[in-house]
Order: structure tokens, then C-alpha cells, then sequence
């Protein structure tokens, strides 16, 4: 399988869904520029730059999406999604439904987030838990370049408005992509490491962490089983439960800050409906209230690291051992 980093993946599957369907376009703040190869096949019309405008962006994108095509807007950064919250929670969420279904959405929204190149708080604000809590809107974050590949595919042919978010701090880092087509269907978990002492769920760059987290334990006896989230909503509860069920101890792991994040809905479903299972209390491990530092130190001092991970799931361990 050849390697590929996350950003060649992105581009990989803009270039898939353009040829296969004439109606996806590209359009937003610097794409035309950053993607050469996508203009030169495809043409001025269909890959558009744009002015620093995200909700006019966001706007044009609703419209488009609602006159029959399927527009990929790429917003840069995450916390410029302030700007476009109108066209994207008020107008793209809402109106598939306030039509009754007579009208599809059909958008798809890039936009980077977390650690990784120290550009300061303005730029780096990990808020898809925002999103997430909006009606009508999915949301996507992958950990690797073979999801972010499939994930961008089944994204771009959803007749509903997708936030997919792209970690910064793995854009640039290789993996392997298969050559076949394949689309990741939304709303379903990947378990990337199997164990039966202890669930660390996660999504994004901490997946890699909890992995990380996970040969610790494993060294000292304890195995870890660690779940790639990959789609936030829909959220892949059953798998969820289906591990903590089984292991019994549940760590939920995200670089967003920790208060009302997605680790603590994915905390509320277990106490509600696997309460019976659990051989310890629930932990969850976040990034802090607080804006993040341009300080690169401080800014992974930000985000939860393995040796955390690994020692909030072996007290979890010990705690039921006492």
C-alpha cells in the first residue's frame, strides 16, 4: 500500500469525487493556490479561491448545495468558523428539515484544528463539540490519511451539511492509503487495538496517543482496547458500549477542551446504559479552559499525552484490583 500523508489524502479524494460526479466543486480561502492539480484538471469554474469572507463563503456554499451541487469549502482554520456560523448551523443544519425533506444539502466544510504549529489561540480552538451539538449537521475528524480519504468520499456524497476537520498536527504525517476507492461509511467507530482491561476512546491526533498509552500498559499487564471515534455524529454508541461492556473501565481522550466536550456525552451514554458493567468510575482527560499558547511547548502541554493516558487508565485498573 503506498504511503501517503493526510493532506494528499484530502486531495486524493477531492480528485476521486470531482471526476466521478460533474456537480462536486471546490471552492474557498487559498484552495486554488494550495491545489495546482485539482485547476489543471478540472478547470477555473469548478476550483474557485475566495476572499477572506467565511460567511459569504459558507453562504454561496448553502445556495449551491440547495440549487443542486455539491460544494467542498475549505475555511482554513477551525475558530474562522465563528464567521460562518449563521450560513452553517442556522441555514445548512436547518433547512433539509424545514423543507420537508424537499430539499438535500449536500455540503461538505474543511477546516483544520489542534496543536501542531504554534499559530496562537485566534487560529488554533478545537470547537467541534459546537457542531456537534447543532441539529441537521455531521461531523467528522480522522486520525490517519486512509479515514480522511474514505471519510472526504461518504462526506461529499451525504445529502446532509458535514464539518470534516482535519487535525493539524497530522496533516503532514505519512500512512498508508489503499489504492482502491473506498468510502468510510459516516457514523461508524474503528477499533484499532483490542484489550480487555480498559476502553480508551478517542479521536483525532490523541488516537495516536492512546495507542502510545496502550504499549505502556501493555507492558506493565494491562491491555488496553483503543477505539478511533472517527465520526462524531453520528456517533457509533454501539461500539462504544460493546467494549466498555467488556472491559469495564472506560477513559474518553480528546484535545478539546474538556467542560461540555464530546467525552462527556460519550461519559453520559455509558453511566446510562452500560452503568451495570463499569468496574470504576468514568475518566475523562481534556484539554484545558483556557485559549492555547503560540508557545509550541505549552501548546502539546495543551493536549493529553500518553503518559496521562496510560496513568488515568492504570489507576483505573488498580482501583478495582484494591
Amino acid at each position: 500500500m503506498p504511503a501517503m500523508t493526510l493532506y494528499d489524502a484530502v486531495g486524493a479524494a477531492l480528485t476521486e469525487e470531482m471526476r466521478r460526479d460533474r456537480s462536486v466543486l471546490v471552492f474557498g480561502e487559498g484552495i486554488a493556490t494550495k491545489r495546482h492539480d485539482l485547476v489543471d484538471e478540472f478547470g477555473a469554474l469548478r476550483v474557485r479561491n475566495t476572499p477572506l469572507a467565511e460567511g459569504i463563503i459558507a453562504g454561496t456554499a448553502v445556495g449551491a448545495a440547495g440549487s443542486g451541487l455539491r460544494p467542498v469549502i475549505d475555511l482554513l482554520f477551525a475558530p474562522f468558523l465563528c464567521y460562518a456560523m449563521d450560513e452553517l448551523v442556522n441555514s445548512a443544519g436547518k433547512l433539509r428539515y424545514m423543507s420537508g425533506g424537499q430539499f438535500s444539502f449536500p455540503l461538505v466544510t474543511l477546516a483544520m484544528t489542534g496543536a501542531g504549529w504554534g499559530v496562537g489561540a485566534q487560529h488554533n480552538h478545537n470547537v467541534e463539540a459546537w457542531f456537534v451539538h447543532s441539529p441537521g449537521l455531521k461531523v467528522v475528524m480522522p486520525s490517519n490519511p486512509a479515514d480522511a480519504k474514505g471519510l472526504l468520499k461518504a462526506a461529499i456524497r451525504d445529502d446532509n451539511p458535514v464539518l470534516f476537520f482535519i487535525d493539524i498536527g497530522l496533516l503532514h504525517q505519512p500512512g498508508e492509503v489503499g489504492n482502491d476507492e473506498l468510502v468510510l461509511p459516516l457514523g461508524k467507530a474503528s477499533i484499532v487495538r483490542e484489550g480487555r482491561d480498559v476502553t480508551l476512546v478517542s479521536y483525532g491526533k490523541t488516537v495516536h496517543h492512546c495507542q502510545q498509552a496502550a504499549e505502556m500498559l501493555g507492558s506493565r499487564g494491562i491491555a488496553a482496547e483503543v477505539i478511533d471515534l472517527r465520526s462524531l455524529k453520528p456517533l457509533d454508541e454501539a461500539s462504544i458500549l460493546a467494549s466498555v461492556r467488556k472491559t469495564g473501565r472506560l477513559v474518553v481522550v480528546h484535545e478539546a477542551n474538556r467542560l461540555c466536550g464530546v467525552g462527556a456525552e460519550i461519559a453520559a451514554l455509558v453511566a446510562e446504559e452500560a452503568f451495570a458493567a463499569l468496574k470504576a468510575p468514568i475518566v475523562r482527560l481534556g484539554g484545558p479552559d483556557a485559549p492555547v499558547a503560540a508557545s509550541y511547548p505549552l501548546e502539546q502541554a495543551f493536549v493529553p499525552q500518553p503518559e496521562a493516558i496510560s496513568a488515568a487508565a492504570e489507576r483505573l485498573c488498580h482501583r478495582q484490583a484494591a
